[in-house]
């Protein structure tokens, strides 16, 4: 059964668009598979030809890349998006102190996700269930949950 998550309700648009979670969280203990449905492609000037369906569909890396291979998208590849965006607000005329300080953020989440890659990498871990040896304080802190 599907769980909906609403923490990114805050005006019309976004009340609008419904995101599902569609899986159960996997071994390291986070979910897959989310759709995101509520809009009409079709009436967005981007949307080209292309696009056959109102629904999104993301799909996260699911296992050790080492066994399973490339099979899904990373939370990296979102953030690089997300980044994007900002810039180009910031470089238009949406430009605001909102949108500096939450591009920052998403620049110090990316920071902070590469560093634990870049940590695996040269401990032979990545890409593989082992666990890692954290070197630094901040990778001591709890998960918020």
């Amino acid at each position: 059964m599907p769980r909906e998550l609403t923490g990114h309700m805050v005006n019309v648009c976004n009340e609008a668009l419904k995101i599902e979670v569609m899986d159960d969280p996997g071994s390291g203990g986070a979910c897959h598979y989310y759709r995101v449905t509520g809009f009409d492609p079709a009436s967005n000037p981007s949307h080209g030809t292309n696009y056959p369906s109102s629904a999104l569909r993301i799909i996260f890396q699911n296992g050790p890349i080492k066994e399973a291979g490339v099979n899904g998208i990373t939370q990296e590849v979102l953030l690089a998006i997300i980044e994007d965006r900002l810039v180009g607000f910031q470089s238009g005329p949406y430009a605001c102190a909102e949108n500096a300080i939450a591009l920052e953020l998403v620049r110090k989440a990316q920071e902070i996700l590469q560093s634990r890659t870049v940590r695996r990498v040269e401990q032979g871990v990545e890409g593989t269930h082992q666990p890692d040896q954290p070197t630094t304080g901040h990778h001591h802190v709890r998960p918020v949950v």
